[in-house]
């Protein structure tokens, strides 16, 4: 608990910072209201290292790796969404939650776990109560790894029997993801991400993208109610045992986004590393009706490494200002890091996002474009500059008072005490 003169002081750098933001036209607390209010969507799978409650050890036929042992990983459905409270109560702003369909609590009496082409929305009904009691909406995804008929592909599989398994499977998840957003009254978003590929040089590239075409069709050929899910499809450049050839490249699913007008992911690991997201936004916006933005880190590849208050998330916050697109941006988090305490990189990631969305709101985006407009790109480019030497840390202070979340680096802590004191005693 801060005292009561450190928080005076906290409120006395506010407010040298508000007029000095005011001289260039910006209302600080405009800029913390409306940076509070985008919904973050923190991913379950950071808080057990992609396990799921399927009892599978190991992410095969997937392409991506958690790497680190670090004690204390949640090992069923009550750990994680303590874990996950936790995490909300050291994190400023609107959130979400983000489940695969590997999370799935079967109900009392059901017997044998269905696979996952027969999932129904009772086997989601534990979340569904949490999110309403906490107040935190949903979002959804179907899992093809980490199963039998993963091994080799999924929906662009040459067998048409394994084919049909994981059609049943993203169907199955659409109506899941529909009954969420039916309960909490906000739609969730069920992104679909699929790890087919070849690791070498593939003679045919054409057929298995025709067959995830077909797929695709079958899939998304019943519209769904908009206001309680909403589809999104998921590229990526390579992955583990894909490093030559995606079925799902970021070509195919932009130009099958904008034909079916479905909602586009972009994940910030899943570009060659020169390319940036911030880039893509306005060129792909006029033709798809929203996107969905994975905050991650690659280093080097996409290596899922925990989102951070980079050069890169701060361009693509306030590309995303600048465009004024958030009601048509979805925000959500993906990485995982088994190397750290979990609840640790859920609380980096997100503050890093939230403040990134805080120093974007704090720009005077009007006074830049005018510059732009009027020729002055030495006015416009010395403004940048200007900005980035603002008294910045005092707003991002006044945030998170007024969220009555932890300040600066008072929620280490606290982690501290939950690892030692809850995360310590599993075993």
């Amino acid at each position: 608990m801060k005292s009561y003169q450190h928080t005076q002081a906290l409120e006395q750098a506010y407010e040298l910072a508000k007029s000095r933001y005011a001289q260039v036209g910006i209302h600080t607390d405009e800029a913390i209201r409306d940076a509070g209010a985008i919904p973050i969507s923190l991913q379950c799978w950071q808080g057990d290292d992609v396990r799921g409650f399927e009892g599978a050890q190991s992410l095969s036929g997937g392409g991506i790796l958690a790497t680190g042992n670090y004690p204390g990983w949640a090992r069923n459905g009550e750990e994680l969404r303590a874990d996950a409270v936790f995490a909300f109560s050291l994190i400023p702003g609107a959130k979400r939650f983000n489940l695969h369909s590997i999370y799935g609590e079967p109900p009392e009496g059901a017997g044998k776990k269905r696979d996952r082409d027969a999932l129904e929305p009772e086997d989601f009904h534990r979340w569904m109560a949490w999110s309403k009691a906490k107040a935190i909406p949903l979002d959804f995804n179907p899992t093809f790894f980490a199963h039998p008929l993963a091994e080799a592909a999924t929906l662009s599989h040459k067998d048409p029997e394994i084919r049909r398994f994981w059609i049943r499977h993203a169907l199955a998840s659409r109506r899941i993801a529909s009954a969420f957003g039916e309960n909490q009254g906000s739609p969730a978003i069920n992104n679909l991400w699929i790890p087919d590929g070849s690791k070498d040089m593939p003679a045919d590239r054409l057929s298995p993208r025709l067959r995830l075409k077909d797929a695709l069709d079958e899939i998304f050929a019943h519209a769904l109610p908009p206001n309680t899910q909403q589809d999104s499809l998921e590229c990526k450049l390579f992955g583990i045992g894909s490093e030559a050839y995606v079925v799902g490249s970021h070509e195919f699913y932009l130009s099958y986004a904008v034909q079916k007008q479905l909602k586009l992911c972009l994940d910030m690991g899943h570009f060659h590393p020169t390319e940036r997201i911030a880039d893509k936004m306005s060129g792909i916006l006029p033709f798809v009706p929203g996107l969905l933005i994975h905050f991650s880190r690659g280093l080097h590849w996409d290596s899922d490494h925990v989102a951070i208050f980079s050069d890169e998330t701060r361009e693509l916050c306030r590309e995303i200002k600048r465009t004024n697109a958030f009601e048509r941006i979805a925000i959500a988090l993906d990485f995982f890091d088994a190397s750290i305490n979990r609840i640790a990189a859920w609380t980096i990631g997100a503050r890093s996002v939230r403040k990134a969305l805080l120093e974007a709101f704090l720009e005077p985006t009007a006074l830049l474009v005018a510059a732009e407009q009027a020729g002055k790109y030495h006015e416009r480019l010395a403004l940048m500059e200007a900005l980035k030497t603002f008294p910045f840390a005092a707003v991002w202070d006044k945030l998170c008072l007024d969220a009555g979340v932890p300040v600066g680096t008072d929620w280490f802590a606290l982690v501290d005490r939950y690892e030692h004191g809850i995360q310590g005693s599993r075993v």
